[in-house]
């Protein structure tokens, strides 16, 4: 009969039915914080999140926070885990590992369990790495 064949899917149907499919059965989310976006006060979320823009203030991730190159906080920052590429003025601290790439900006305190500083990467300020000195991201 006359449409009653399956059509086959294309190549690109079938990654985008594969990947929503992977998306919905563990549904990590990540907040993307856009470059240009600039937010002043109290920012939490409970999902990762990709910051690019600024945030003048106190964050609060419960996860992980990448801070991008572009990226700016001026206040405090506390996370479960972070990586930074841009910049931090004032106290960064987290409950799991800090890692500073190469273009990362540290002007304040850190506070972590465990610190990675990649070559090219700079800080200025007070350094607390381990033991009682872990973050409280909670």
């Amino acid at each position: 009969m006359l449409g009653t064949k399956a059509k086959p899917k294309s190549s690109a149907e079938a990654r985008y039915s594969t990947a929503s499919s992977a998306q919905n059965s563990d549904s990590k989310t990540t907040c993307v914080v856009a470059k240009g976006t600039v937010i002043e006060g109290k920012f939490s979320s409970k999902e990762d999140v990709r910051l690019d823009g600024i945030i003048l203030g106190e964050v609060l991730c419960q996860n992980r926070i990448v801070l991008g190159e572009s990226g700016r906080v001026e206040g405090t920052l506390q996370t479960k885990d972070a990586v930074v590429m841009g910049t931090v003025e004032g106290e960064i601290e987290a409950i799991g590992t800090i890692h500073l790439k190469g273009t990362a900006y540290i002007k304040g305190t850190i506070k972590a369990a465990n610190l990675i500083v990649d070559e090219g990467a700079r800080y200025i300020g007070e350094c607390k790495i381990g033991g009682e000195n872990k973050g409280n991201a909670n």
